[in-house]
């Protein structure tokens, strides 16, 4: 679960997925990179809102761009399937000759976007999936040096909507020196979704990272479990925390968790997606 999917179902049992931090060259853009394996049976799993864009290279195949979702994609990969992938920080897609705003919700095959065939290449004659894993990030790494940097507006954005320190989107426009509709149309554009449902996408992957860490809540209102967790999110309480884990995965917390929902029970390792993600709880909120 932790690139923003959920293994919520298995077609048969064998499954194995590492996830790692990017190369340091791709920190500033990239959140995580992973390997997924399949054995002698298809695996079902849940992809979820994470507020970027994802790749998903399947060797052998073509390569993939999972656009930016608002809601749960379930899917089928098939048996004996090594996938390699890449989950973007919100706003740092690779660059794409379309707004992102097009592509919410919509899995495509990147040789439709992208010169990919070079790509192709060079993950096919990798000899481990390690091997073209590096590939793939080489690869962005060339793409990033000769693009066009990442819009540090709306970066600055995204670092104020996350969890940790709610504020008013209004407020936050101003801040930025931009009308809320001049917010609203740079983040659908680079982004792909509005700053509130950006917001509120966020929110719940603070959710899952502290539960993902096993952290404890820290006790506010006396709440504790995940009734604490969601209220160290931001959410008003449990409730709310339902209520938006319904919208956004189409499960309940402890359906998407197991267990009583207040961690993680998948049996993958997450701490290269969950610690940079967590880092933000120490740093002064953003004055707006």
């Amino acid at each position: 679960m932790g690139r923003g999917r959920l293994f919520s179902a298995r077609v048969g049992v064998a499954e194995a997925y590492v996830e790692s931090p990017p190369v340091p060259g791709l920190a500033g853009v990239v959140r995580t990179v992973w390997i997924q394996r399949t054995a002698a049976t298809a695996y079902v799993q849940r992809n979820l809102p994470t507020g970027g864009v994802e790749l998903h290279c399947p060797l052998g195949g073509s390569p993939q761009l999972v656009g930016p979702l608002t809601g749960p994609e379930v899917e089928v990969v098939p048996p004996h399937t090594t996938i390699v992938g890449v989950r973007f920080h919100p706003g740092t897609a690779p660059p794409l000759p379309v707004m992102l705003d097009d592509l919410v919700d919509q899995r495509i095959d990147l040789t439709d976007l992208w010169p990919s065939a070079q790509l192709v290449e060079a993950m096919a004659l990798a000899k481990s999936p390690e091997l073209a894993l590096a590939a793939l990030q080489n690869h962005l790494l060339h793409e990033y040096r000769r693009t066009t940097p990442v819009d540090p507006l709306m970066g600055e954005a995204v670092q104020a909507l996350m969890p940790w320190h709610p504020v008013n989107i209004d407020n936050l426009a101003t801040h930025l020196a931009l009308s809320a509709s001049q917010l609203r149309r740079r983040c659908l554009q680079t982004i792909g979704v509005t700053p509130k449902v950006l917001q509120r996408t966020l929110r719940f992957q603070g959710f899952l990272a502290l539960a993902q860490a096993g952290a404890r809540s820290t006790g506010r209102r006396g709440a504790d479990g995940m009734a604490g967790l969601a209220i160290d999110a931001g959410y008003s309480d449990q409730a709310h925390l339902s209520r938006e884990c319904l919208r956004l995965t189409g499960l309940t917390p402890r359906q998407l968790l197991g267990g009583s929902g207040d961690q993680c029970l998948c049996g993958h390792e997450h701490s290269a997606s969950y610690r940079p993600f967590l880092a933000g709880r120490s740093r002064p909120p953003l004055r707006v």
